[in-house]
């Protein structure tokens, strides 16, 4: 089992950054893909940047592509969203969730809020 836990989350203004952090528990965090969703009021969850176990696949949802980056440290069970020319579209929010096959984890959640 995979516990999850965000942090890093806050209010900032369009145009800035934050760097959102996914500490992990478990010996088997390297064996999980790894992946940041976020939900917006009254929308559904969706899928922002995914890792593979070993780090060397990404995948970005088109609206964040080439303002957010993904990384993983598996020494340290850490996964890490930076997020840079923030918009008001991107206040949601952000899930960690870890996926090995039939099994998923998601963490409670951190809120982002982008301000005009």
């Amino acid at each position: 089992q995979v516990q999850l836990v965000e942090s890093g989350g806050g209010l900032v203004q369009a145009g800035g950054s934050l760097r959102l952090s996914c500490a992990a528990s478990g010996r088997t965090f390297s064996s999980y893909d790894m992946g940041w969703f976020r939900q917006a009021p009254g929308k559904e969850r969706e899928s922002v940047a995914v890792i593979s176990w070993s780090g060397s696949s990404t995948y970005y949802g088109d609206s964040v592509k080439g303002r957010f980056t993904i990384s993983r440290d598996n020494a340290k069970n850490t996964l890490t969203l930076q997020m840079n020319s923030l918009k008001r579209e991107d206040t949601a929010v952000y899930f960690c969730n870890a996926a090995l096959s039939r099994y998923t984890y998601w963490g409670q959640g951190t809120q982002v809020t982008v301000s005009a």
